[in-house]
Order: C-alpha cells, then sequence, then structure tokens
C-alpha cells in the first residue's frame, strides 16, 4: 500500500529564525517603520527629561510664590494649619531659602525617614538630566525628590523644596506611554506615506522591468517583453533605456544565430556535393599537367592552390556559426612571397585598371603564423579592399599598400588601401558576421573570419583609420 504525500512548501534554510518577507514592497514597509521607530526613541529620552524639569520647577515656582506668605506674617511665623495648606497647595512638604550664606527653613511639613534624592536645576550635566527621569520612573514608591533652583521672586541665592515624587512618577508614565503612542502612529503613517510613495515611483517601475525581462527570457519574440522607455531622467529611467537596447542587442544576435543556423544547414547540404565537384576539379588539373602548353603551365600552380585550398576548407568547415576553426600551427612564412599569393588569390593585377599591391617587405623577412589561416586573413583584407575600389571608381584602379612594423612582443601589418573608406554607420559593427558589409551584395563575413584567426593566434585584428582617401586595418600577431 502506498500512502499520498502531500507536496510540501520549500523548506526554510538552517538557521533562518525570524520571518522576513521576500517582496521589495513589504521589506520596504518594515524597515520605514523601524527606522522611524528607532528615531522615536531616541527622542523619548529629551523629551521625558524636559518634562520631569518642568514638573519639578513648576513645583518650586508655587513653593516659592507660598513661601512669600511669610513675609506678611507677624514674626514671620504662620500657623500650622496654615503652613500646611501652603504646602498642600504647592504641593511640597518643605521650604528652605538660602541667602547671604544662610539657610532658613520657611515652611516645614512632617519629617521623612528617608533621605530624598537630590536633582539640582542650576547646572545639570546632560547625561544626569537624561538618565533622571528613568530614574524616578524605576525607583519604586514612598521616595521624595530634594530639589534646588534659582529663585524668581526673591533675592537669595537659591530655594530648596522637598516633594513627593508619586505624582511626577505617574505623570511621566502617563506622557511616556503617549509618547510612545504617538511614536507608533507617526511611525506607521510615515511609513505608509514612504511606501507609498516610493512603491508608485520605484517599486512599481521595477517590478514593470522584472517582468519586461522575464518574459522575455520566456520568449524574445514576444512583443508584449519589449520594455517601451518611460522617458525617466533618473536611475530608473536609465535602467530601462538599457534593457531597451539590450533586448535589441541580443534580438539582433538571436536572428544572427539563426541565420548561422540556416546557413550551417545549407552548408551541410551542399557540402558533400561541393567536395565532389572539387574532386573532379583536381582531376581535371592533373590531366591539365599533361598537356605541355606555356600559358597552362604557368597558370596551373595557382589552380591547384586554389582547389587544395577549396578542399581543405570544404573537409574542415561545415558553417560559420558551426566551425571549430583548427588551432593555428605557426612556422616560418616568407612574408613578401605570402602577401603576393594572397594578391593573386584576392585578384589584384587583374583587369585593364587593376588594383596594384605594394610593400617594402624585403624576400628574406619572415613571420612565424600558421601559412593557411595567414593566407586567407591577407586574401579577405586584399580582395575587400579590391571590390571596395572597384565598386567605387571602376574607371581608375587603386592601390593596397603593406607595411610591417615591430615592436618587443608584435608585429604590426598594415594593410592600406585607396578606396572610398567605410561609412560611419558600418564602422561600429564592421567585425560582425552578416553586419558588417557596406555593400548590398556583401556577406559581412569576410572581417569577422580574418579576426577569429588573428585572435587564434593570440593577436587582433583592428580598423586603424578610415576616411575618404582609403581605410587601414592593423594586423597583430605575436613575436616568438
Amino acid at each position: 500500500m502506498v500512502e499520498a504525500v502531500e507536496p510540501q512548501g520549500p523548506e526554510r534554510p538552517p538557521g533562518r529564525r525570524f520571518f522576513w518577507p521576500g517582496g521589495l514592497s513589504a521589506r520596504l514597509l518594515i524597515l520605514t517603520i523601524l527606522f522611524v521607530a528607532l528615531a522615536g526613541l531616541f527622542i523619548l529620552p529629551p523629551a521625558l527629561a524636559a518634562f520631569e524639569e518642568k514638573w519639578l520647577l513648576d513645583r518650586v515656582r508655587a513653593a516659592e510664590l507660598a513661601s512669600l506668605a511669610t513675609e506678611v506674617a507677624p514674626d514671620r511665623v504662620v500657623t500650622a494649619q496654615l503652613s500646611s495648606q501652603l504646602l498642600t497647595g504647592a504641593g511640597v512638604e518643605t521650604v528652605a531659602i538660602q541667602a547671604e550664606g544662610m539657610r532658613r527653613l520657611v515652611l516645614q511639613g512632617p519629617r521623612r525617614d528617608q533621605t530624598p534624592y537630590l536633582v539640582d536645576l542650576r547646572d545639570q550635566a546632560p547625561t544626569s538630566w537624561l538618565t533622571a527621569p528613568f530614574q524616578t520612573l524605576l525607583g519604586g514608591p514612598g521616595r521624595a525628590v530634594r530639589v534646588i533652583a534659582q529663585p524668581r521672586f526673591r533675592s537669595a541665592d537659591f530655594i530648596e523644596v522637598v516633594a513627593p515624587d508619586a505624582q511626577l512618577r505617574a505623570e511621566l508614565s502617563r506622557y511616556l506611554w503617549q509618547l510612545v503612542l504617538v511614536t507608533i502612529f507617526v511611525a506607521g503613517l510615515a511609513g505608509g506615506l514612504v511606501y507609498l510613495s516610493l512603491n508608485l515611483f520605484l517599486v512599481r517601475p521595477m517590478q514593470r522591468i522584472t517582468r519586461a525581462m522575464e518574459r522575455f527570457r520566456a520568449d524574445p519574440d514576444d512583443p508584449s517583453a519589449h520594455l517601451a522607455p518611460s522617458g525617466r531622467r533618473d536611475e530608473i529611467g536609465r535602467a530601462e533605456l538599457e534593457l531597451d537596447r539590450m533586448q535589441a542587442d541580443l534580438r539582433a544576435a538571436l536572428s544572427s544565430r539563426a541565420r548561422l543556423a540556416a546557413l550551417g544547414e545549407a552548408v551541410a547540404k551542399i557540402n558533400h556535393d561541393l567536395r565532389n565537384m572539387l574532386t573532379s576539379a583536381r582531376m581535371a588539373s592533373e590531366r591539365l599537367s599533361e598537356v605541355r602548353d606555356p600559358i597552362v603551365a604557368q597558370a596551373l600552380p595557382r589552380l591547384e592552390r586554389a582547389i587544395d585550398r577549396a578542399v581543405k576548407l570544404a573537409s574542415h568547415v561545415l558553417a560559420y556559426g558551426k566551425t571549430q576553426e583548427a588551432l593555428p600551427v605557426p612556422a616560418p612564412i616568407p612574408l613578401a612571397q605570402a602577401l603576393v599569393s594572397a594578391a593573386e588569390e584576392a585578384g589584384l593585377g587583374e583587369g585593364d585598371l587593376p588594383v596594384v599591391l605594394h610593400h617594402d617587405i624585403g624576400a628574406e623577412v619572415e613571420i612565424e603564423a600558421d601559412p593557411e589561416q595567414f593566407h586567407r586573413i591577407a586574401a579577405n583584407l586584399m580582395r575587400n579592399a579590391r571590390e571596395a575600389i572597384q565598386h567605387e571608381a571602376p574607371r581608375r584602379g587603386g592601390e593596397v599598400t603593406v607595411t610591417l612594423g615591430r615592436d618587443d612582443r608584435q608585429i604590426v601589418l598594415r594593410f592600406t588601401d585607396t578606396g572610398p573608406g567605410i561609412p560611419e554607420r558600418v564602422q561600429a559593427r564592421i567585425f560582425q558576421p552578416f553586419s558588417g558589409s557596406s555593400r548590398s551584395d556583401g556577406t559581412g563575413l569576410g572581417l569577422a573570419i580574418s579576426r577569429e584567426l588573428a585572435q587564434a593566434h593570440g593577436g587582433d585584428l583592428v580598423l586603424a583609420e578610415t576616411g575618404p582617401s582609403g581605410s587601414s586595418f592593423e594586423l597583430h600577431l605575436p613575436q616568438r
């Protein structure tokens, strides 16, 4: 018998013993209330101290006024009944005054067995002033307070009163609860207002961005996943704008990848037939080698090299997007000879108004690179230059100049043409496949492949400069 087990929610991580909401809105509300309540706790001590000081000072002033009755009494002595009435009205038990160094008991009530604690209102330290209310609240019942203050209605050094602190403790306690309730109300009100404000201006836009990201992750082609920027000029607006740009870039990358996949499938289908055609071409070239014609003998090596490269490329490359380029195998290459061979492959020097190659590199100069991959890089650069020149000005020809530079770690080959330059709108994506061509009949793969091969060598291919007078590409290769 198999018992059904009810699904359980996600387990709480070990050691997590308090509730903490997962939503940003709830966390914001809780933190705002806590911070406002904490600020209220800092206000409590000075508010209670000020309340106690005022209460004691009121008792001192009332006792001082009551003591003036003794000035009009015969011999400055009042009856016990009048003294009790005056003390009760002032809310104190004893009144004394010190003048000219002489302390005189003006009104006296019943004596206490317990010594009252002292509060000197003339000069209180901040620490004792702040802690005095808590000493009153926590001191226990039946205590009395001895208060010394500067007189207002008499000419004396100070006035001293003794008062029971039961009423003070009760009023302090009531005032404390009032402050606590007010603090809780203000904290809740402030927390709610801050929550509503931030929820409107921060949390909701962030939720909108988050939902757009989730929809885009689920289906990049979903139109609702597009986040239209709101036009805000703050950080939220910048985040929306950057997300919109990122989505556009990712869509372009996914579209390019889809095109690469389609191209890969197409190349995979024709690869078998292409290799058969190349095999037939190789057999035909072998038969041509038996012909004793000087023109055929001169053109045959170039034809054989082209067929060999095509066979090797068809054998190892199925599609650019799925190509796993072989790791370069560096070997010494006679640079001048390699450039001439690449120029022949690129079609330089052909036609009535040709694009010609110029260089001042000696025949003894060698570099270390993979011969086949270096040939592809140089041929791509020269072919692009020839096509750009002939497309812009087919009746005047042009030049491709190659110069060699070195430093301690790299060699730099600079390919400079006399073409029309690269349009500014294309420069940012010139090395992106299917995007970098400025001509309608170009695929934009040549520079992308060349840069990938250069980086596989540990170097790079960069656009050094471009303009109406021509363009310059720099091929950086490590110097071994």
